[in-house]
């Protein structure tokens, strides 16, 4: 099985190891002590505390390995662009979408960072690798089900 590339910013990564650190030094040990308090508290098949903790305990154990994996394979890239001529991962983009009229401005990260509803968007989503390489007055097609044409109006160095 392959694993699938990821890309992560210098930020990201950063974001990633410090949510990592919380889980390991501070919340597990806040589950541990919640499950033991539960036990206490005697018969465990009816025991909702005592549910809730191993809920807990199963989610953030799972979120740990999750990061771990994703820093594991992850490759790191300096996504500081060099230049405001190309549309590239770390960049912002201001663009106009040609069937509405409507101009936005997205930053280009990697697929962990992204974060469409704050205009983080990906470079491996339709929008992301239609734009990445274009320059200001360039037009791309942003294939979706319903395929539409973006121009892209400015770039800024993040």
């Amino acid at each position: 099985m392959e694993m699938q590339k990821v890309i992560l910013t210098k930020d990201g990564e950063a974001k990633l190891t410090a949510e990592l650190r919380q889980l390991i030094d501070v919340t597990r040990p806040e589950v541990i002590e919640q499950l033991s308090f539960a036990r206490a508290q005697g018969d465990l098949s009816e025991n909702a505390e005592y549910d809730a903790a191993r809920a807990r305990q199963a989610e953030v154990e799972g979120r740990i390995k999750q990061i771990e994996d994703i820093l594991a394979i992850a490759t790191v890239i300096d996504d500081t662009p060099t230049s405001a001529k190309t549309v590239a991962l770390g960049t912002k983009v201001t663009i106009l979408d040609l069937s509405d009229n409507a101009t936005v401005e997205y930053k280009i990260v990697g697929t962990v960072e992204a974060d469409p509803i704050n205009n983080r968007i990906s470079n491996a989503s339709p929008l992301g690798e239609a734009i990445i390489g274009k320059h200001v007055g360039d037009k791309a097609m942003v294939k979706v089900a319903k395929p539409y044409q973006v121009q892209i109006v400015r770039i800024d160095l993040a």
